[in-house]
Protein backbone atom coordinates (compact mmCIF):
# COMPACT_ATOMS: atom_id res chain seq x y z
CA UNK A 1 0.00 0.00 0.00
CA UNK A 2 2.80 2.38 0.92
CA UNK A 3 4.63 1.73 -2.36
CA UNK A 4 1.42 2.47 -4.28
CA UNK A 5 1.01 5.81 -2.52
CA UNK A 6 4.61 6.70 -3.26
CA UNK A 7 4.08 5.87 -6.95
CA UNK A 8 0.92 8.02 -7.12
CA UNK A 9 2.76 10.93 -5.48
CA UNK A 10 5.59 10.64 -7.98
CA UNK A 11 3.15 10.67 -10.93
CA UNK A 12 1.31 13.72 -9.57
CA UNK A 13 4.60 15.53 -8.96
CA UNK A 14 5.76 14.80 -12.49
CA UNK A 15 2.46 16.03 -13.93
CA UNK A 16 2.61 19.29 -11.98
CA UNK A 17 6.19 19.86 -13.03
CA UNK A 18 5.24 19.41 -16.68
CA UNK A 19 2.64 22.16 -16.25
CA UNK A 20 4.92 24.57 -14.42
CA UNK A 21 5.92 27.87 -16.06
CA UNK A 22 9.49 26.64 -16.54
CA UNK A 23 8.19 23.99 -18.94
CA UNK A 24 6.01 26.35 -21.04
CA UNK A 25 7.57 27.40 -24.33
CA UNK A 26 8.06 31.06 -25.10
CA UNK A 27 5.44 30.85 -27.86
CA UNK A 28 2.91 29.13 -25.60
CA UNK A 29 3.52 31.76 -22.95
CA UNK A 30 2.99 34.56 -25.47
CA UNK A 31 -0.26 32.99 -26.67
CA UNK A 32 -1.39 32.68 -23.07
CA UNK A 33 -0.58 36.27 -22.09
CA UNK A 34 -0.85 38.10 -25.44
CA UNK A 35 -2.98 35.94 -27.73
CA UNK A 36 -3.42 38.64 -30.39
CA UNK A 37 0.26 39.70 -30.20
CA UNK A 38 -0.57 43.27 -29.27
CA UNK A 39 3.05 43.89 -28.32
CA UNK A 40 4.30 43.16 -31.85
CA UNK A 41 3.72 46.69 -33.18
CA UNK A 42 3.06 48.64 -29.98
CA UNK A 43 6.39 50.49 -29.98
CA UNK A 44 6.36 50.94 -33.75
CA UNK A 45 2.96 52.56 -33.53
CA UNK A 46 4.18 55.00 -30.91
CA UNK A 47 7.17 55.94 -33.06
CA UNK A 48 4.99 56.31 -36.14
CA UNK A 49 2.74 58.95 -34.64
CA UNK A 50 -0.21 60.57 -36.42
CA UNK A 51 -0.24 61.21 -40.18
CA UNK A 52 1.49 64.39 -41.31
CA UNK A 53 -0.35 67.28 -42.98
CA UNK A 54 -1.91 66.08 -46.20
CA UNK A 55 -0.72 62.50 -45.65
CA UNK A 56 -3.17 59.80 -46.75
CA UNK A 57 -1.86 56.86 -44.77
CA UNK A 58 -2.63 53.32 -45.92
CA UNK A 59 -2.48 50.43 -43.43
CA UNK A 60 -2.09 46.86 -44.68
CA UNK A 61 -3.70 44.56 -42.12
CA UNK A 62 -3.10 40.83 -42.34
CA UNK A 63 -1.07 37.74 -41.60
CA UNK A 64 2.30 36.45 -42.85
CA UNK A 65 1.40 37.19 -46.47
CA UNK A 66 1.15 40.85 -45.51
CA UNK A 67 4.08 40.79 -43.08
CA UNK A 68 6.46 39.25 -45.62
CA UNK A 69 5.39 41.70 -48.30
CA UNK A 70 7.41 44.52 -46.75
CA UNK A 71 10.31 42.15 -46.15
CA UNK A 72 10.54 40.78 -49.70
CA UNK A 73 9.77 44.03 -51.52
CA UNK A 74 10.65 46.91 -49.21
CA UNK A 75 10.91 49.18 -52.25
CA UNK A 76 7.15 48.92 -52.71
CA UNK A 77 6.61 50.48 -49.28
CA UNK A 78 9.51 52.94 -49.37
CA UNK A 79 8.54 56.51 -50.11
CA UNK A 80 4.83 55.75 -49.84
CA UNK A 81 2.55 56.29 -46.84
CA UNK A 82 2.11 52.51 -46.57
CA UNK A 83 2.18 50.87 -43.13
CA UNK A 84 2.53 47.09 -42.89
CA UNK A 85 0.74 45.52 -39.92
CA UNK A 86 0.82 41.85 -40.81
CA UNK A 87 1.66 39.17 -38.26
CA UNK A 88 2.71 35.67 -39.27
CA UNK A 89 0.28 32.88 -38.47
CA UNK A 90 -2.58 35.09 -37.39
CA UNK A 91 -6.25 34.30 -37.85
CA UNK A 92 -9.05 36.84 -38.26
CA UNK A 93 -10.12 36.82 -34.58
CA UNK A 94 -6.57 37.78 -33.61
CA UNK A 95 -6.56 40.50 -36.26
CA UNK A 96 -9.90 41.77 -34.98
CA UNK A 97 -8.62 42.01 -31.39
CA UNK A 98 -5.68 44.20 -32.41
CA UNK A 99 -7.56 46.16 -35.09
CA UNK A 100 -8.03 49.24 -32.93
CA UNK A 101 -4.39 49.47 -31.90
CA UNK A 102 -2.84 48.58 -35.25
CA UNK A 103 -5.30 50.29 -37.60
CA UNK A 104 -7.82 52.70 -36.08
CA UNK A 105 -5.38 54.44 -33.74
CA UNK A 106 -3.01 55.06 -36.67
CA UNK A 107 -5.68 57.22 -38.38
CA UNK A 108 -5.22 55.93 -41.91
CA UNK A 109 -7.24 57.11 -44.88
CA UNK A 110 -7.54 53.51 -46.11
CA UNK A 111 -7.09 50.03 -44.67
CA UNK A 112 -6.37 47.02 -46.88
CA UNK A 113 -7.63 43.88 -45.12
CA UNK A 114 -6.27 40.48 -46.17
CA UNK A 115 -6.97 37.50 -43.93
CA UNK A 116 -8.68 34.16 -43.61
CA UNK A 117 -6.26 31.56 -44.92
CA UNK A 118 -4.90 30.74 -41.46
CA UNK A 119 -8.45 30.34 -40.14
CA UNK A 120 -9.05 27.76 -42.87
CA UNK A 121 -5.78 26.12 -41.76
CA UNK A 122 -7.25 26.04 -38.23
CA UNK A 123 -4.27 27.84 -36.70
CA UNK A 124 -6.38 28.83 -33.69
CA UNK A 125 -8.70 25.85 -33.84
CA UNK A 126 -11.59 24.66 -35.99
CA UNK A 127 -13.92 27.37 -37.23
CA UNK A 128 -16.57 28.02 -39.87
CA UNK A 129 -16.58 30.14 -42.99
CA UNK A 130 -19.37 32.18 -41.45
CA UNK A 131 -17.23 33.01 -38.44
CA UNK A 132 -14.24 33.97 -40.61
CA UNK A 133 -16.43 36.13 -42.80
CA UNK A 134 -18.02 37.72 -39.71
CA UNK A 135 -14.61 38.72 -38.35
CA UNK A 136 -13.69 40.35 -41.67
CA UNK A 137 -17.03 42.19 -41.71
CA UNK A 138 -16.45 43.36 -38.13
CA UNK A 139 -13.08 44.83 -39.10
CA UNK A 140 -14.68 46.58 -42.07
CA UNK A 141 -17.46 47.97 -39.89
CA UNK A 142 -15.01 49.21 -37.27
CA UNK A 143 -12.98 50.95 -39.95
CA UNK A 144 -15.99 52.62 -41.55
CA UNK A 145 -17.32 53.74 -38.16
CA UNK A 146 -14.01 55.53 -37.65
CA UNK A 147 -13.90 57.25 -41.03
CA UNK A 148 -11.47 54.79 -42.65
CA UNK A 149 -12.16 53.66 -46.21
CA UNK A 150 -11.96 49.88 -46.63
CA UNK A 151 -10.33 47.72 -49.29
CA UNK A 152 -11.26 44.06 -48.91
CA UNK A 153 -8.95 41.46 -50.44
CA UNK A 154 -9.59 38.03 -51.87
CA UNK A 155 -7.76 35.26 -50.06
CA UNK A 156 -4.87 33.94 -52.13
CA UNK A 157 -5.28 30.44 -53.59
CA UNK A 158 -3.88 27.44 -51.74
CA UNK A 159 -4.47 23.79 -52.57
CA UNK A 160 -2.76 22.42 -49.45
CA UNK A 161 -0.96 23.40 -46.25
CA UNK A 162 2.37 21.78 -45.46
CA UNK A 163 1.71 22.13 -41.74
CA UNK A 164 -1.84 20.69 -42.07
CA UNK A 165 -1.68 18.24 -44.99
CA UNK A 166 -4.96 16.56 -44.05
CA UNK A 167 -6.95 19.69 -44.88
CA UNK A 168 -8.35 20.59 -48.31
CA UNK A 169 -8.46 24.40 -48.34
CA UNK A 170 -9.10 25.17 -52.00
CA UNK A 171 -12.94 24.96 -52.07
CA UNK A 172 -13.22 26.82 -48.76
CA UNK A 173 -11.07 29.66 -50.07
CA UNK A 174 -13.28 29.95 -53.16
CA UNK A 175 -16.41 30.03 -51.00
CA UNK A 176 -14.95 32.61 -48.60
CA UNK A 177 -13.88 34.84 -51.48
CA UNK A 178 -17.40 34.70 -52.89
CA UNK A 179 -18.76 35.91 -49.55
CA UNK A 180 -16.21 38.73 -49.26
CA UNK A 181 -16.72 39.86 -52.85
CA UNK A 182 -20.50 39.96 -52.46
CA UNK A 183 -20.24 41.90 -49.20
CA UNK A 184 -17.98 44.47 -50.85
CA UNK A 185 -20.46 44.80 -53.73
CA UNK A 186 -23.46 45.14 -51.41
CA UNK A 187 -21.76 47.78 -49.24
CA UNK A 188 -19.96 49.72 -51.98
CA UNK A 189 -16.49 48.77 -50.81
CA UNK A 190 -13.45 48.29 -52.99
CA UNK A 191 -12.52 44.65 -53.57
CA UNK A 192 -9.07 43.64 -54.82
CA UNK A 193 -9.02 40.37 -56.76
CA UNK A 194 -5.70 38.64 -56.17
CA UNK A 195 -7.09 35.13 -56.51
CA UNK A 196 -7.94 35.16 -60.22
CA UNK A 197 -4.55 36.61 -61.15
CA UNK A 198 -2.58 34.04 -59.14
CA UNK A 199 -4.53 30.76 -59.27
CA UNK A 200 -3.16 27.81 -61.22
CA UNK A 201 -6.54 26.39 -62.28
CA UNK A 202 -6.50 23.71 -59.57
CA UNK A 203 -7.10 25.98 -56.60
CA UNK A 204 -3.44 26.55 -55.83
CA UNK A 205 -0.93 29.31 -56.38
CA UNK A 206 0.93 29.26 -59.69
CA UNK A 207 4.41 27.78 -59.24
CA UNK A 208 6.03 30.95 -60.52
CA UNK A 209 4.48 32.90 -57.64
CA UNK A 210 5.29 30.72 -54.60
CA UNK A 211 7.90 28.47 -53.05
CA UNK A 212 5.67 26.74 -50.49
CA UNK A 213 2.19 26.86 -52.01
CA UNK A 214 0.90 29.52 -49.62
CA UNK A 215 3.22 32.53 -49.47
CA UNK A 216 4.05 34.65 -52.52
CA UNK A 217 7.59 35.02 -53.76
CA UNK A 218 8.79 38.39 -54.97
CA UNK A 219 7.29 37.52 -58.36
CA UNK A 220 3.96 36.90 -56.67
CA UNK A 221 4.02 40.22 -54.84
CA UNK A 222 4.87 41.95 -58.10
CA UNK A 223 1.55 40.64 -59.45
CA UNK A 224 -0.32 41.85 -56.36
CA UNK A 225 1.18 45.33 -56.23
CA UNK A 226 -0.46 46.97 -59.26
CA UNK A 227 -3.77 45.39 -58.28
CA UNK A 228 -3.71 46.83 -54.78
CA UNK A 229 -2.49 50.22 -56.02
CA UNK A 230 -5.51 50.44 -58.31
CA UNK A 231 -7.75 49.45 -55.41
CA UNK A 232 -6.18 52.07 -53.12
CA UNK A 233 -6.64 54.76 -55.77
CA UNK A 234 -10.29 53.78 -56.10
CA UNK A 235 -10.75 53.90 -52.33
CA UNK A 236 -9.14 57.34 -52.06
CA UNK A 237 -11.36 58.61 -54.89
CA UNK A 238 -14.58 57.17 -53.47
CA UNK A 239 -17.35 59.72 -52.78
CA UNK A 240 -17.26 58.97 -49.05
CA UNK A 241 -13.51 59.66 -48.90
CA UNK A 242 -13.61 62.78 -51.07
CA UNK A 243 -16.27 64.27 -48.85
CA UNK A 244 -14.14 64.03 -45.71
Amino acid sequence: MRSSLVLIAMVLSSSLAAQSPTHISAEDERLRTDWADMQRYRDDNLRLGPPGPGEQRIVFMGNSITEQWAMLDSAFFAGRPYVDRGISGQTTPQMLVRFRQDVIDLHPAVVVILGGVNDIAENTGPTTLGTIFGNIVSMAELARANGITVVLSSVLPASSFRWRPELEPAPKIVALNTMIRQYALDHHLVFVEYYAAMADGRGGLKRDFTADGVHPTLAGYRVMEPLVQIAIAQALASPARVGR
